[in-house]
């Protein structure tokens, strides 16, 4: 079977979002999408009119049926219907898990991993060693209701106490699922197999227990895939199952439905392996802050579950405090009327900015979101610990904090950006300029945004199993990632090192497409960009004394760089970025910054808010 046309749709929270993906003239390109309200709640109570009123949109726009009665048409009859029909989910407040290991830092840990991969957000971790008495472990599994646990703990052949006990404290809970109360909670065991049978023995009976590979078999070594899909499959059994319309819409797809998040890792994970580079993708949402970074080949996700641009604006400015917010506003503006700036926007959640003012206020709660989301990131995706590492005399002279953490902003290739902020920002530069500054790039890095947001259903798209379409559904899904859904904005270049005020702190030579030349100087302190289109320039770049572009200090780069819709932009400012904490320097600092990069090239400094 040839694939030639292609429906996904992704249920969101409050948005039910349809594209069509159709092959014109040999290539897959985005032909059609259209969006309607989530219909999960009351008077509707089923998933599936949100998502007909999208594909009602895509018809119309398309010009052919896709719809007969009550049912999408696959496979495609003559100029009717799509060849396959997919879709991803986060409707119903996504998948809610707890996760249960022996040690919180190890298994418990890789079990977080496991479950934050496959899509879920992660509750509460459990463990032997969490300062918790078993009464009030107990008490908490029956206050969150969570969807699923995932039990883990010991590696293959080890002591079995610790995970038996664990189990224990989970029949005694004898846990309620959130959604249905007619079937048992979902437990999925990966820890040690030589205490399979007495886990049998404890949860068998009260619970639909799963037993799959240990998590950790050895401690040197993760095996979550086997865990991951196992989350998947019990998420479509039991979670789906429950939700207001999920069977009818089940039936209809040509593929599992995969939770939202779930599906945008698997892209991200792809476009790793398949460029052999190292991403961080980043999804702010109203409610929540997801990340997703490949590393050394190892793919980490982290939900900061209180960190968003709506429901939870009020939360990003109690974690970051009102100076670090102010830090961006380059205009006076009183405390008390930030704060009832930021109030009104958590009471009405779905407001857009009406003024200069108010998108460059919510901009810089963006940066904030983004910042704090990718702390807790890095300190997550680090290398397993409990293994014994041989120590070297330059390892003792290490001077990161742990060592430990995978996440090397000069080893960063790509930077994507999703989310409303990001995607729909009104002008490019403006999103160029967030991720610039909440990131932090270091070296060489290309930014993008995805420009609808249709990462999940590329996502499930290229995780399709069937074998007659599997592979021209992974094309499909690479081909429309990288023509339709990706915008390249360009690419960030960013000495690091301890430099002198003024001094020269990078030389570019450029090489461009037409064969013209350009020399660039970056000072420091400094950030400009240039024009350039996304096409390869060669480029020389020789770092000022002290510091390093990518190679090493004091070592010179050739190499190619891309340009974007905003082009490239030669960030000087130094890492960390230092903002000077008065009033005056730092309006004149962030709006010459602004300047430079044409981020609001009507906003009046002096503007009395």
């Amino acid at each position: 079977m040839k694939l030639r046309s292609i429906l996904a749709t992704d249920c969101g929270s409050t948005t039910t979002k349809a594209i069509l993906i159709e092959k014109i003239a040999g290539e897959y390109r985005l032909a059609f999408r259209g969006e309607a309200p989530t219909t999960v709640e009351a008077p509707f109570e089923d998933v599936t009119k949100g998502v007909l009123n999208a594909v009602m949109e895509v018809e119309e726009l398309a010009g052919r049926k896709l719809i007969d009665g009550d049912n999408i048409i696959t496979p495609r009859k003559g100029d009717e219907g799509v060849d396959i029909y997919i879709s991803t989910s986060s409707a119903g407040g996504g998948l809610q898990m707890m996760v249960a290991g022996v040690v919180k830092g190890m298994t418990g840990e890789s079990a977080q991993r496991a479950a934050l991969g496959a899509g879920s957000i992660v509750m509460d971790v459990l463990a032997s060693n969490d300062g918790r008495k078993p009464h009030e472990k107990i008490e908490r599994i029956r206050q969150l209701r969570p969807d699923m646990i995932l039990l883990s703990g010991g590696i293959d052949g080890g002591t079995t106490k610790h995970v038996v006990e664990l189990a224990e404290i989970l029949a005694a809970a004898n846990p309620k699922p959130r959604l249905g109360t007619s079937y048992k909670l979902p437990v999925i065991y990966a820890g040690n197999k030589n205490a399979a049978d007495k886990i049998k023995d404890t949860l068998g009976e009260i619970t639909d227990l799963d037993i799959t590979e240990n998590i950790r078999p050895v401690l040197e070594r993760e095996n979550l895939k086997p865990s991951r899909d196992k989350i998947h499959d019990l998420f479509m059994e039991h979670v789906m199952q429950q939700a207001p319309g999920y069977k009818k819409l089940m039936s209809w797809t040509d593929a599992p439905i995969m939770p939202t998040p779930g599906a945008v890792g698997a892209l991200i994970e792809m476009v790793a392996e398949k460029e052999n580079i190292s991403v961080v993708g980043v999804d702010i949402g109203g409610a929540t802050t997801d990340i997703f970074s490949v590393f050394q080949k190892q793919f980490n996700r982290t939900v900061s579950a209180n960190l968003g641009m709506s429901y939870s604006i009020c939360n990003v400015l109690a974690e970051a405090g009102l100076k670090n917010v102010l830090r961006w506003v380059p205009f006076d503006i009183d405390e008390k009327e930030l704060t009832n700036r930021i109030g009104n926007k958590m009471i009405r959640p779905t407001t857009v900015p009406q003024s200069m003012e108010e998108l460059v206020i919510e901009q810089a709660i963006a940066r904030e979101a983004l910042r704090l989301s990718f702390i807790q990131h890095k300190s997550f995706a680090v290398n397993l610990k409990g293994v014994q590492k041989e120590r070297t005399i330059s390892d003792a002279f290490e001077q990161s904090e742990s060592g430990e953490s995978l996440v090397d902003m000069m080893d960063l290739d790509l930077l994507i950006g999703s989310g409303g902020v990001l995607s729909h920002a009104p002008r490019r530069e403006q999103s160029a300029r967030m991720l610039i500054d909440s990131f932090l790039p270091e070296g060489i890095t290309q930014l993008a945004v995805d420009s609808i947001f249709m990462m999940p259903q590329l996502g499930v798209m290229a995780n399709i199993q069937k074998e007659e379409i599997a592979e021209d559904a992974r094309m499909a899904a690479i081909e429309v990632f990288e023509k339709d859904c990706l915008i390249r904005l360009g690419s960030c270049l960013a000495p690091v090192g301890q430099y002198k005020v003024g001094a020269t702190v990078l030389i570019t030579e450029l090489t461009l497409s037409n064969g013209e030349t350009q020399t660039h100087v970056l000072k420091s302190g400094d950030i400009f960009r240039i024009k350039i289109p996304y096409e390869p320039v060669k480029a020389k770049l020789t770092p000022g004394k002290g510091m390093n572009i990518g190679a090493g200090k004091n070592e010179v780069i050739e190499t190619t760089i891309y340009g974007g819709v905003v082009g490239i932009i030669f960030d000087g400012r130094g890492r960390p970025l230092e903002i000077s904490s008065d009033p005056k320097t730092r309006i004149s600092n962030l709006t010459n910054w602004s300047k430079a990069v044409n981020e609001y090239p009507n906003l009046n400094p002096n503007s009395e808010s």
